[in-house]
């Protein structure tokens, strides 16, 4: 029996997220006994293009079987998409909704779908997070993912579609690292603005931004001023075990939001279609939660205002 062989394309190998994304896909190839690659763009929607033409385009090795990629940029690649398709390779988009699977599937036979986080909905999470966390409205500082990202131009909607009306938002732009958040943040803080900018809730796109910050308030050389703002609840997205979840555990994030790592599955999917030549559903949507659960998040920053004010 012939042994697949796939490649993942993920967008960076610094990120808790992606490095999950990895893990789920190793795990997987092991199960299913398959052979995988895993490659990293550096957060360059460029060098993933080049990365992934230079496999599809080789005269040198066997095509793999399949592709995995979340795109870095504003786009799904559709030109390296119809080219893998052409070459009889399955593609398969994590975390993007793209608008070329339904006419690739009508023309080629090799399985074609996405896998995707919902988006909006973690930023609707976010937004009631939000809620829980300033009963009385306030002032959050948010660190979202760069201004080329579908992911963060989502969160950020379904974040205002929830958030209260009392509850105003300033928002600085990061990369999806916690160094990106910390120079992004530590940039921010040089700004004779920021120093009149009433802050009551530091949220983050992504776990590793929100840590990114925290670290960037902890270098202010003023005691004062940086005790105020360690004082102050910190949330993030992804939840993975052995970060976010464990930083809220912590104590180091009041919360963060549950976005199940989707490779693993893509990579079933991809595998199941290939041996029975069927083709999976072209969109496939992940379920996010809050962690804590929102009633457990209210109550809890209630009994810590409670304690502090006593």
């Amino acid at each position: 029996m012939k042994k697949f062989k796939f490649v993942v394309s993920l967008t960076n190998d610094d990120n808790d997220y992606q490095m999950e994304q990895a893990s789920s896909a190793e795990e997987a190839a092991r199960r299913l006994g398959v052979e995988l690659q895993i490659i990293c763009a550096d957060n360059d929607a460029i060098v993933q293009s080049q990365q992934l033409l230079k496999i599809i385009q080789s005269t040198s090795t066997a095509h793999p079987d399949g592709i995995i990629f979340e795109p870095v940029g504003g786009t799904g690649l559709p030109q390296v998409a119809r080219a893998a398709a052409i070459a009889g390779i399955g593609w398969v988009v994590l975390n993007r909704d793209v608008d070329y699977i339904n006419d690739l599937r009508k023309t080629y036979r090799v399985p074609i779908f996405a896998i995707t986080s919902n988006h909006e909905e973690i930023g609707r999470i976010e937004g009631r997070q939000f809620a829980a966390l300033l009963p009385k409205g306030g002032n959050v500082l948010y660190i979202t993912g760069p201004s080329e990202s579908l992911a963060a131009k989502q969160r950020t909607a379904g974040m205002y579609e929830t958030k209260p009306a009392n509850v105003q938002v300033k928002l600085i732009k990061a990369n999806w690292t916690e160094t990106s958040a910390h120079k992004a943040v530590t940039s921010w803080l040089k700004l004779s603005t920021s120093q009149q900018t009433v802050v009551d809730l530091v949220a983050s796109q992504d776990d590793g931004m929100a840590i990114g910050s925290r670290k960037a308030f902890q270098e202010l050389p003023d005691e004062t001023l940086r005790n105020r703002w360690l004082a102050l609840p910190y949330i993030g997205c992804d939840g993975m075990p052995k970060t976010g979840q464990a930083w809220v555990k912590r104590g180091l994030l009041a919360a963060t939001i549950i976005n199940p790592a989707n490779a693993g599955k893509a990579l079933d999917m991809l595998i199941h279609a290939l041996q029975i030549g069927n083709m999976p559903p072209d969109r496939t949507m992940t379920v996010p939660l809050s962690f804590p659960v929102l009633d457990a998040l209210a109550a809890a920053h209630a009994e810590k205002v409670r304690i502090m004010s006593a």
